[in-house]
């Protein structure tokens, strides 16, 4: 007996609180002061996110915002567009490390290129922001390398049609930043 009234109470005293704070955050209606205006609805505290991608009204461009990590991990890990259509890429770096430690840079390799060689001579290449020379024949397009809080943006146009692929290539970051850029 004792133990059902201790939990009654303690429902209670949550729903008590959930309604305090409730009415104190604008919610609830506690039918003082109502009109038939309409009420104007509580405004999100979370700021609206962009898609990731997104196409122009008329198809002729398309935005990627690709977001990298201190986990080393992108949000994206497929990249779908149309042949000749305009691409205007940003990648933000959203963690906090420095480039030095923990940079990421955005690399578009022509088809059948193996990404585990190619990411072992871009380790090396430090000098470079890990973007080797004698590799050079072998990308599309590529970013500058960032740091956390940072962005770097570029455009051109989608390759012929085909699968692709992309990576980060800062040492040993394209076992997880890696993808597919499928061109329809």
């Amino acid at each position: 007996m004792k133990k059902n009234a201790i939990s009654i109470l303690a429902a209670a005293l949550i729903f008590l609180s959930f309604n305090v704070l409730l009415s104190s955050c604008g919610g609830g209606d506690t039918g003082e002061g109502s009109s038939t205006e309409a009420k104007e609805k509580p405004k999100s505290m979370i700021a609206e996110e962009k898609p990731p991608i997104e196409v122009s009204e008329d198809g002729s461009t398309v935005t990627v915002r690709l977001t990298g990590d201190d986990m080393m991990k992108y949000n994206l890990n497929k990249i779908e567009v149309k042949e000749g259509q305009k691409i205007k890429l940003t990648l933000t770096h959203i963690g906090k490390m420095p480039k030095e430690a923990m940079g990421h840079n955005f690399v578009l390799l022509k088809p059948d290129i193996a990404i585990e060689a190619f990411a072992n001579e871009a380790a090396l290449a430090k000098a470079n922001d890990y973007i080797p020379e004698s590799q050079k024949d072998n990308i599309i397009v590529h970013t500058d390398m960032v740091g956390g809080g940072q962005s770097t943006s570029i455009e051109f146009d989608a390759p012929a049609k085909g699968k692709y692929k992309y990576l980060c290539s800062f040492p040993a970051h394209y076992i997880n930043m890696q993808g597919d850029f499928v061109v329809n």
